[in-house]
This record gives C-alpha cells, sequence and structure tokens, in this order.
C-alpha cells in the first residue's frame, strides 16, 4: 500500500538520516526525469533505491523542454524508425494509463507550401507516425484545404500555406510532471532528495561502493552506501564520470534550445502549428492563455546550470514565426523566455539538429551505470533499461520492470473527478476553470492540496500578481513537493516565472510570505530569497539583449543562486 508520499522538511530531515542509516541496492545521482524514473523503476522491483538531485527536482532539462510526449514527426525523416514507434508506445500509456491528469492531446496544423510533391510526402509519413502509434486515444491526421486551414488557424496568411494537414501528439507540464514521478517513487519507499550535492564517490578497491553527499541547504556531509550508483544527470554526465576519477564511455554534447512564451491573443488558433525551418522545426504550442514558440537548436560549451537566451536566439525565432503570421509578434508580445540543455550523445558531427536523441547505458566502472541521451517522452524505457543494467551487480534476482502498470500519483480516479468538476468547484466555492486548473495540476490529489483550506479559506485566494494560481498551491509545493527556494515555486511548481509579463517579480515578496512558517523563514531571509529572485530575473533580461552566448553567460552568471552547489570535474 503506497501512502502520500509527502517531500516537506520534516520529511527531508527524516530522509536526510535515513540517507547515512541504511544501505541502498541503487544510488540514483540526478532528479530529473530520467532519474526520477530510475528511482520509481527500482522502488517497484522491490529494491532499496535513493535518489540525489543537487539542485531542484527538473531544474536542468527536464522543466525546460517544448513541453511535449509525441513520437517526434521529423524522426522518421531521419529514418529512426525504431525511436519513433517507441516514443509512440510511451505517449499513448501517459495518456490512457501512467498519468491522464498531466499529459493531454494537443494538435498541431503542418502549413504545405508546395503544390505538386509536399502534400504526399508529409501524408506518407503521417500515414507511418499513425500506423506505429498502434492502438492511439488521440485522432489521426487530417487533409485539409486552405481555406479549411485558415478557419482553424485565423492568424496564418493566406500566402503562407496552399492546405494543411493536421496532426495530433500530446503536452505536458514537464516539471510538474517530474516531480510526480518523484513523488510517485517516494510513494513506493524510495528515498528522495533535493539539495543534495554528490561530492565524492566511495570506493572500495577499484569499485564504486556509494557517494558522499553534502547537504545543499546546510552544509552538512553524509557518507551513502550502496551496491551500485546510477549516473542519471544528463548535460552533467562527463563531470560525474571525472569525479569517478574515470574517463567518460561516451561523451555528451550540450544543444541549447530556447522557447518564448506570448499571450494567447496573440496568435488566433484553435490548434498548435509545426513549421519546418531550413535547421529543424518550430513549434507553436497551446499553453493555457498562453503559445509557447521553439525551438532553437544550438551547441552550448559553456556554464550548465543557467543556459541563457540571446538576442539572435530570440530574433531567429520571431523571424520564422513571422513568416507565417497576419500579424508579426514583437519583443514587446513576449510574457517568457527559457533556455534547456539538451544532452546528446555525439557524434561525428557538430550539427546538433543531426545528433541523436536516442540513450545509450555504459558501465564505466564497476559498481556504477551511467546512462545519457534520450529525450523525455521515453524516460520511463530509458529508466527500466538502467535498471537492468544495474540488476547484473546486485546480489538477488531482480524481477522485470513494471512501470508500464503503475499509474502516477494523482492518475488513479481523476476521469470521475474530471466528471465531478462542477460539483467540486461548488463545494470549495471556486469558478468551474480554475477547478480544472486545478485538476490537471494535481488530478486525484486534489483534495489533499484543498483540504488545509477548509480551515483556512484564505488559501483558496488567488496568488498576487498570477492570479490563475491558489495561494493553496504555493503552500502545498512545501508541505508536499519539496520545494525549499522562491525560485523552485515561480519557476517549476507553479510556472509564474514565465507566464507573466512581469516574470514573477510582482509575485514573489508575496509567495515568500505565504511560505515563510513552513520554512521557517524569519524577515531577513524572506528579504534575501526575494532579492536573489528578482536579480536572478534581472540578469535573465539583460542576458536576452546580448549578441552571442559568451556575452549573456557573462550577464548570467552575475546573479546571485539561491542554492550554493559547488560540484566540479
Amino acid at each position: 500500500m503506497i501512502n502520500t508520499a509527502r517531500l516537506g522538511p520534516q520529511e527531508r530531515t527524516e530522509n536526510w538520516r535515513r540517507l547515512g542509516r541504511e544501505h541502498f541496492d541503487i544510488l540514483v545521482v540526478g532528479g530529473g526525469v530520467t532519474g526520477a524514473g530510475v528511482a520509481l523503476d527500482a522502488a517497484t522491483r522491490g529494491l532499496r533505491v535513493a535518489l540525489v538531485e543537487a539542485r531542484d527536482f527538473a531544474a536542468g532539462t527536464s522543466s525546460r523542454s517544448s513541453k511535449l510526449f509525441h513520437g517526434g514527426l521529423r524522426y522518421l525523416e531521419q529514418l529512426n524508425f525504431g525511436l519513433v514507434r517507441e516514443a509512440l508506445r510511451e505517449r499513448e500509456l501517459m495518456l490512457t494509463r501512467i498519468a491522464p491528469h498531466l499529459v493531454k492531446p494537443v494538435s498541431f496544423l503542418y502549413p504545405l507550401q508546395h503544390r505538386l510533391w509536399e502534400r504526399p510526402y508529409v501524408t506518407a509519413g503521417l500515414i507511418l507516425y499513425d500506423t506505429m502509434s498502434g492502438k492511439r486515444s488521440v485522432p489521426r491526421h487530417r487533409q485539409l484545404s486552405r481555406a479549411a486551414a485558415r478557419r482553424l488557424c485565423p492568424s496564418l496568411r493566406p500566402d503562407a500555406l496552399v492546405g494543411a494537414i493536421r496532426y495530433f501528439d500530446a503536452q505536458v507540464d514537464d516539471a510538474r510532471h517530474t516531480v510526480t514521478v518523484a513523488r510517485t517513487a517516494a510513494a513506493y519507499g524510495a528515498t528522495v532528495l533535493n539539495s543534495a550535492e554528490v561530492v565524492e564517490f566511495r570506493r572500495l578497491a577499484d569499485r564504486i561502493i556509494g557517494a558522499r553527499v553534502r547537504d545543499v541547504e546546510t552544509g552538512e556531509f553524509t557518507d551513502v552506501g550502496s551496491t551500485v550508483v546510477i549516473n542519471c544527470t544528463g548535460v552533467w554526465t562527463d563531470e560525474l564520470h571525472q569525479l569517478a576519477g574515470r574517463r567518460s564511455p561516451y561523451r555528451v554534447h550540450a544543444s541549447k534550445g530556447v522557447h518564448l512564451v506570448v499571450p494567447g491573443d496573440r496568435i488566433h488558433s484553435t490548434t498548435g502549428l509545426i513549421l519546418r525551418t531550413e535547421r529543424s522545426v518550430l513549434f507553436v504550442i497551446p499553453w493555457g492563455a498562453h503559445w509557447i514558440i521553439g525551438t532553437t537548436d544550438t551547441s552550448w560549451s559553456l556554464g550548465k546550470a543557467h543556459p541563457a537566451a540571446t538576442e539572435a536566439d530570440i530574433s531567429y525565432i520571431l523571424d520564422h514565426v513571422n513568416r507565417v503570421l497576419v500579424t508579426p509578434l514583437t519583443r514587446d508580445d513576449i510574457e517568457g523566455v527559457y533556455a534547456g540543455l539538451r544532452p546528446l550523445l555525439a557524434g561525428d558531427t557538430d550539427d546538433t539538429a543531426r545528433l541523436s536523441r536516442e540513450h545509450a547505458i555504459a558501465r564505466p566502472q564497476a559498481g556504477m551505470i551511467t546512462i545519457a541521451g534520450g529525450k523525455y517522452t521515453t524516460y520511463r524505457v530509458m529508466a527500466a533499461e538502467a535498471v537492468d543494467a544495474a540488476a547484473v551487480d546486485l546480489p538477488r534476482p531482480v524481477p522485470p520492470t513494471v512501470t508500464d502498470r503503475i499509474a502516477l500519483l494523482g492518475a488513479e480516479g481523476y476521469p470521475a473527478l474530471k466528471n465531478q468538476a462542477g460539483m467540486l468547484a461548488e463545494r470549495y466555492d471556486l469558478p468551474i476553470w480554475t477547478m480544472h486548473h486545478l485538476l490537471d495540476r494535481y488530478g486525484s490529489l486534489v483534495g489533499e492540496v484543498l483540504e488545509p483550506a477548509e480551515k483556512d479559506p484564505s488559501l483558496l485566494h488567488p496568488v498576487p500578481g498570477a492570479e490563475h494560481y491558489l495561494t493553496a498551491e504555493i503552500r502545498y509545493a512545501v508541505t508536499h513537493e519539496g520545494a525549499l527556494h522562491l525560485d523552485d515555486l515561480l519557476t517549476r511548481r507553479s510556472r509564474i516565472s514565465i507566464e507573466t509579463a512581469h516574470r514573477g517579480t510582482e509575485s514573489a515578496e508575496p509567495v515568500a510570505a505565504i511560505v515563510a512558517d513552513v520554512l521557517s523563514w524569519d524577515e531577513a531571509r524572506q528579504r534575501e530569497e526575494v532579492e536573489t529572485y528578482l536579480a536572478s530575473v534581472d540578469a535573465e533580461r539583460r542576458a536576452h539583449m546580448q549578441p552571442d552566448d559568451a556575452a549573456a553567460e557573462a550577464i548570467r552568471m552575475t546573479a546571485p543562486d539561491s542554492r550554493a552547489v559547488t560540484i566540479t570535474a
């Protein structure tokens, strides 16, 4: 029987004690979606598992993706059929069984610009795409005339297409999904900690037998014993190998992807768009009352904690999307900008758009397994294969993976609650759209989120400066979801940092006040958190005006960091 998997301050203290007190079968390093998936896979196979993350869950790539669960239509063009088939299977599992409250169908319009060859060429790909997905919970593609396409998307310029094809994929709030995977792992017995940094690996002869871990919040150290360490650190993979004193079995190449967020009324459309560019594709993705537009795909060799978008990145996206819009977007329309790094397996080319999105697993030394590469959609498969590889070193037989049958927290009972949204809204005296917002973020855990409001109705008030979120959600992020800093709350547990034109600056002070008592923040600590967040936003804004990555990185590095992570290779 699973528990509710609270990751609040008290639970964090107990989990820290467990790290030094217990011996684990597997120690997972890295709290992105792959690491969280490994922890869940291992825990549901009956293994003793701990997960440590130096920053926050999903603080890296797993909160900065295109937020899609998709097969990857363009990978068909690269003849990577296996990857597409695998990803489409995972998309179906998420939509129907594992996370229907978090993963939703989304449609895209593919504008056709060439009269003769393009429609049959794209149609052939989409027929294959539909066929590979097998049993499906989203509609198959549809052929559209130019007039029909513009009825769906009036913002398309008439001369930007001769017709179109509409197809479906799925989307997700990546950071919310990742923290839910981590909490589900905790519910099945995993010891899960963020702000816990591996600073050294423990050895017996040539074998890794655990790690020394620093509590980033307190500076305390503990030694963690484990039979196997699984390195799930993404773009930091090479650094972890160097920390272990071994050469990496493969090179991980960081590719920067930038996305813009604009208000929903800037593009009049009932569907998303996918546009072909000279390098790759550009998505226009519906995101609540907003649009996400991206992405870029450029090589990155600078600091990995806070990649910054440049003026060139923003111009690239605006220039390409404006080629098809009746009313061009301007920089004044941009509400949010975010940049992330994809961990790609390096090949013979420096063109990151051509590097493989497949993953690889290696055993660089006895007691360590490394998994790298891959794409967000296939995290569950990657996790299962990593645990399979680790099982060879474990002293007892390990049963096969079961995560294709394990619903994430909040999924059980979600369809019924979705049907009861009106009654739930009446019970809590909330607008129906607010209840839908809550159900699509928490699923059947919505009662747990709102329960404290029965004693304190002020928790049902909107967050100042971000009225689409409730105060109760901010409290819940600290009491149950492991948020420790203001940045965790405004950037990952909510998306206030990219969904408001002020980038969360108007919400920073009231949000700090909302959680101060739970996190034992006095006035000085609240002020420090607010000032750190404001300085970070200011640095990002200034970075966006810089001409290149080096200049943007220099600006970004001037901002203080809420977590003093020190790991170096």
